[in-house]
Order: C-alpha cells, then structure tokens, then sequence
C-alpha cells in the first residue's frame, strides 16, 4: 500500500491487474485502484475535483480531470474515511499514475490540494 499524508489529508492507495483486453482493435490491460481518504485535520473536508496523470510505458501520458470521484464529492468529518474504486487501461504491462484532489474546508470555503502519491501499475508477471 501507498501512503501520503498533505494537510493532515491522508491518501492510501493499492491497484490490482484485472487481465486484458481488446479494446479498438487492441490489446488493453485493465488495472483497479483502491483508495481511501482519511480525514486527520480537525476541519470538515468536501472533495470538490480530482486530477490525475496515467502514464503508460508505450504511449503518452494522459490527464483526467473533472468534479468529484466516481460521481461523489464526499464531505468528510474530521476522522471519517472515503473509500472508493476505479481504473484504467494501458497498452502496455506497465505504468504509473499520480495526481490530486481539491478539497474545500467547509467552514472557511479555503480550497487546497490533497497529493495522491505516483502509484505503480504493473501487470501480474512484471510485479514478481
């Protein structure tokens, strides 16, 4: 698993190789990402946007970005967890992917960014 605490934020985060497929013509591999939002501030928290960059070892990278997680944008209480699931698909066996949340402190409407940490995408042969 793969920690990484901003502003008292604390982003966890483990990925699983769901097989291939065949996508347009080619050949994808599906991956799963975990993660979960644990809330240590003292502040309730609203998860407002989200920013990733995908990196995949045979093509460009990719930015994803938009509001909220999965359709959510979950308020968090000081102490609650956010937990959710979700993926992509690279072409090649390998890659990476890293990026933020915008938060929004409910109480003062102050925005800030919650880092997730580069996490590793690796298929069930490359990770042994």
């Amino acid at each position: 698993m793969i920690e990484k605490i901003t502003k008292g934020v604390k982003i966890s985060v483990k990925t699983k190789f769901n097989g291939a497929t065949y996508r347009d013509h080619k050949l994808h591999y599906v991956f799963a990402y975990f993660i979960t939002i644990k809330n240590n501030s003292q502040e309730t928290i609203q998860l407002t946007h989200r920013f990733w960059k995908i990196y995949d070892a045979l093509n460009k990278t990719e930015v994803v970005s938009g509001e909220g997680v999965v359709g959510q944008s979950p308020v968090l209480l000081p102490n609650d967890e956010y937990s959710y699931s979700s993926g992509c698909l690279l072409q090649s066996g390998i890659g990476a992917m890293n990026g933020y949340y915008t938060m929004c402190n409910t109480t003062s409407l102050a925005q800030f960014k919650v880092y997730v940490p580069t996490f590793q995408l690796a298929t069930t042969l490359l990770s042994n």
